[in-house]
């Protein structure tokens, strides 16, 4: 659905090099769209959503639009009993989320919120070897995501109603890492937000997190700094970075992984994997299987949960403590 720019030059290229899919047909309003259906010899065309959820030969769609749109067309996606793989944030709030879970389980289809990144192979690298006591016990974790945003007029990222900001952007991989990496939830968070004076949005959001892990958490997200994508984790006998997180495809798919133990040694390990790639073949695997995919849906109501949550103490500038929910979703 539509020919946003992550569609043109992540997800079309991913679909095509994935080994259990294939791309029937593309939709948008937008007069790019023959263009971009040519490029990547698509074979249909439609210029409504509409058209395209009433195709029969579509099994799954790909939602790459605006962020306050997410909920809309994953619901109505549903209701035409298709598969759905949304871009993060899968909606606004927790609430528009169930809405989108309740839409797809009445449904019987499968969906998932796209957090590729957590298909590249050095993530699960990164968890041997904590599990292994390399660093030893884990006792910080810090994740940040940046990037300079030099075109702000009529960007989306700056439409506070189309659920602009850094956070949301950029952030939201930063509060998911450390969910993710940790296998533990947040039960204690301090959240601060810089507003862009024009637009209302967040530029620059930083915070601090205390997991029920006994783990202390800190991440930083904006539109206004020097690029990066990164996480840190410190452990009681030595560190492990990860420099290229969020984004290794940039570097053509090479991870890397830098620990420095309490022995003065330091190792770097290249962890090579197609993130895109390797989304798209798990959620179809899904889908042919017709078996849940490995990000829940549970956990994708909890990343929602968390945000909001950020927000909330960053609005009010309150330290916030979360009442533990996540074993209680599926029952709701």
């Amino acid at each position: 659905m539509s020919t946003a720019r992550i569609a043109r030059e992540t997800m079309i290229p991913a679909i095509q090099r994935a080994g259990n899919a294939k791309i029937v047909a593309i939709a948008s309003s937008n007069e790019q769209v023959q263009h971009v259906a040519q490029q990547f010899h698509i074979p249909k065309v439609y210029d409504t959503y509409e058209a395209l959820l009433v195709d029969p030969e579509v099994e799954v769609v790909y939602i790459p639009l605006p962020n306050h749109l997410h909920m809309e067309w994953a619901i109505k996606a549903a209701e035409h009993k298709k598969h759905v793989l949304c871009e993060k944030p899968a909606a606004l709030c927790e609430e528009d989320v169930r809405k989108v879970v309740k839409a797809c389980r009445e449904n019987g289809v499968i969906w998932m919120e796209a957090f590729m990144y957590q298909f590249h192979p050095q993530h699960r690298r990164v968890k041997e070897m904590i599990a292994s006591g390399e660093i030893g016990e884990v006792k910080s974790i810090r994740s940040s995501f940046s990037f300079y945003l030099a075109e702000r007029e009529n960007n989306i990222r700056m439409n506070e109603t189309f659920g602009g900001g850094s956070l949301l952007d950029v952030g939201c991989y930063c509060i998911h890492s450390i969910r993710f990496l940790l296998q533990a939830e947040p039960v204690v968070l301090s959240v601060c937000s810089t507003y862009d004076d024009q637009y209302g949005v967040d530029t620059l959001t930083s915070g601090w997190l205390q997991m029920n892990n006994g783990v202390h958490a800190s991440f930083d997200c904006s539109f206004n700094m020097f690029p990066r994508n990164e996480y840190e984790i410190i452990g009681t006998k030595g560190k492990l970075v990860v420099p290229r997180a969020y984004r290794p495809d940039i570097q053509q798919g090479d991870g890397l992984i830098i620990i420095q133990t309490d022995e003065g040694i330091v190792k770097e390990e290249i962890v090579k994997g197609d993130q895109y790639r390797l989304q798209v073949e798990h959620f179809s695997q899904c889908v042919i299987d017709r078996t849940k995919p490995s990000y829940s849906d549970d956990e994708i109501i909890q990343q929602a949960k968390v945000l909001d949550v950020c927000r909330l103490s960053a609005k009010t500038g309150k330290v916030i403590e979360l009442v533990e929910t996540r074993k209680e979703e599926g029952d709701k």
